[in-house]
Order: structure tokens, then sequence, then C-alpha cells
């Protein structure tokens, strides 16, 4: 890998380390097998949102290229938010594409995702069902974020009522985590989500 990538990935990794948000414990970098490309990142889901309490882990491959192009970065922890893909983890925000900057840094990209759960955009969507819910059903949004937040992420939320229909699915034979999906994107009605997934 390019010495300068290298270089000012370990000065923004002693950044991160030293920063007033690892205090906080609200954001995290570690190195992947000591290789400098491969980071794993994780983020506090922020207060006063449906991912507080829950620790969302993201990884981090850095090019060769770096800092004159973005780190590519996606959610491992699976989420429920109009701006990342309820399947690959996948992120729509415009720091991680068109509107980089070598000025900006790993914390800054940590601290927006941070923002972007905060302030999601769902009119520029990476997850059009989760968009469509969170404008149209924004109630059932906030209990399906915060489900997943607590299935996934480690947060303080249970939803017995949640948790029967997807155990009604699991009785069907249904993988655990495609029952959540299936019941989520229909909107916790269980015989659209059966009808949705047996069709």
């Amino acid at each position: 890998m390019a010495n300068m990538a290298v270089s000012r990935i370990k000065r923004e990794f002693k950044e991160v380390m030293k920063s007033e948000e690892i205090v906080q414990c609200s954001i995290k970098i570690e190195l992947i097998n000591d290789s400098w490309t491969e980071l794993r990142g994780e983020i506090a889901g922020p207060p006063d949102t449906p991912y507080e309490g829950g620790k969302f882990i993201l990884e981090i491959k850095v090019p060769e290229t770096y800092p004159f192009n973005p780190p590519k970065v996606r959610f491992i922890t699976k989420i429920w938010h109009p701006n990342i893909s309820s399947v690959t983890g996948a992120i729509c925000l415009d720091i991680l594409k068109d509107n980089w900057a070598a000025a900006m840094t790993l914390r800054t990209v940590l601290l927006s995702l941070q923002a972007l759960l905060a302030a999601a955009e769902p009119d520029d969507p990476q997850d059009a069902v989760v968009a469509y819910q969170y404008k149209d059903k924004h109630p059932i949004f906030i209990t399906t974020a915060k489900h997943w937040t607590n299935a996934y992420a480690g947060g303080p939320h249970k939803f017995p009522e949640c948790d029967a229909k997807i155990q009604r699915l699991k009785d069907m034979g249904i993988d655990e985590h495609e029952a959540r999906a299936v019941l989520s994107k229909e909107n916790w009605d269980l015989e659209k989500a059966t009808e949705s997934h047996f069709s």
C-alpha cells in the first residue's frame, strides 16, 4: 500500500484514539489483522434516536489512493434506517461518494455516520422500503428501528409483540433474521408477511 496512505491512516488512527468521543465511548476504531487498509469502526447509537443504546460495527476498507478517495464503509451490524441497506449494510452518504474531501478523516467519517443515524435523509434513500415506512408510517418505523437495535446492536428496547410474531414465522420454518426482515417490510402484519414470504 502507498506509504502516504499508511502514514496518513496511522495519524488519523491516533486522532480517533485521543478524541473526546473515544472517552465517551461513542466511537471506536481498531485494526483488523494489523493491516492499515482494513479497519473496524464502532459507533454508538445517538441519544434520543431509535438507535440509542446500540453499538454498531462498521467495516472500513481504505483504498491505496486515500486520502484522495474515500474509504469504503458499510454496516456489519444490521440496522433499520432509510440511508443504510437492511440487507447489505451499504450506506448512502454524500461524503462517502462525490462530496469526499482529502481534508476529511476517519474520525469525520465515524461522526458523520453517527449524525446520519440522528438525521435520516428519506428522500435520498439506500433502502426504499425503510424510507417509505419512515415517511408514511413513522410510528411503525420507530418501533422497527428500536427492535432491530435491540436484536442486533444490544439496544435496550424489547418488543414482546414483535418477538411473538417472529416466533410464529420461525415455527413455520423461517430463519429468525428472514422472519424479522419480512415482518419489518410488511409493517408487522403477520398475515401479509407470511403471504409475502411464501408467495
